[in-house]
């Protein structure tokens, strides 16, 4: 695993940590991706994080809140055709499979998109969205 990318894992699980209950991980690595899963308590929610490097560099996130496995938010860059749409207004060959910012509300029904995120502006999130929660 790239160094820079050890080093950005092992600050999320510290993160996790310090803001977080129960948190449970694992890591994943092979020559060509290196793969984080990490699930934990905030309060009476799961917290669900999936981080995905690829050897070119590229990543994949999930950043979940959940209540008994009902979503109160979800971020992600997937290529969800509903966030291609709404970001180009169609989900044509030239955007298929585009990674796409986007926060999934009211499980799942409510998407909106996003900007870029990192875990620490996931941290963020939660706290100013939950802040009774600790």
């Amino acid at each position: 695993m790239d160094a820079e990318i050890a080093d950005y894992i092992a600050s999320v699980v510290l993160l996790a940590e310090a803001a977080f209950h129960a948190v449970q991980h694992i890591t994943d690595t092979t020559p060509k991706r290196s793969i984080l899963r990490l699930e934990a308590r905030y309060g009476s929610y799961r917290v669900l994080v999936t981080e995905l490097f690829s050897d070119d560099r590229s990543r994949k996130y999930r950043y979940y809140l959940l209540q008994d496995n009902y979503v109160e938010a979800g971020f992600d860059n997937s290529p969800d055709p509903r966030a291609i749409r709404l970001k180009y207004g169609n989900i044509g060959q030239a955007h298929a499979g585009e990674h796409v910012p986007h926060l999934h509300q009211a499980d799942k029904t409510e998407l909106t998109l996003t900007d870029e995120m990192v875990f620490q502006t996931f941290v963020q999130w939660l706290q100013e969205n939950y802040p009774t929660l600790s």
